[in-house]
């Protein structure tokens, strides 16, 4: 399940190369199911520190394989608007998203 248009890209091949601006993402197992969405002010940064650090021993976002993004200007209405998109097509929250409290405006 395909959430972005964006291609679905593999994740250490090309995670270094995004630019640093706002966007929202969503990381994929190797099935190729959503495990998390997530938003950030500067995609790159976050990318790099995901990249150097391993996701930080996060166990659940380790098993990324492909990820999506998408540029947004907004990304934390994008990505609660994808949160909410994702549980009412699966009626579940991600794996890696279930483990966070998701903040509701």
């Amino acid at each position: 399940m395909e959430l972005l248009d964006d291609k679905m890209r593999v994740w250490i091949d090309s995670a270094k190369f995004v630019k640093p601006i706002p966007g929202v993402y969503v990381f994929y197992n190797r099935s190729k199911e959503v495990i998390f969405i997530g938003e950030t002010k500067n995609l790159e940064e976050t990318f790099t520190k995901y990249v150097e650090e391993n996701f930080e021993e996060n166990e659940c976002k380790q098993k990324t394989q492909y990820y999506q993004r998408e540029f947004i200007d907004n990304p934390k209405e994008r990505q609660l608007q994808l949160i909410d998109e994702f549980k009412n097509d699966s009626g579940k929250l991600p794996t890696c998203n279930s483990e966070i409290k998701v903040e509701t405006p």
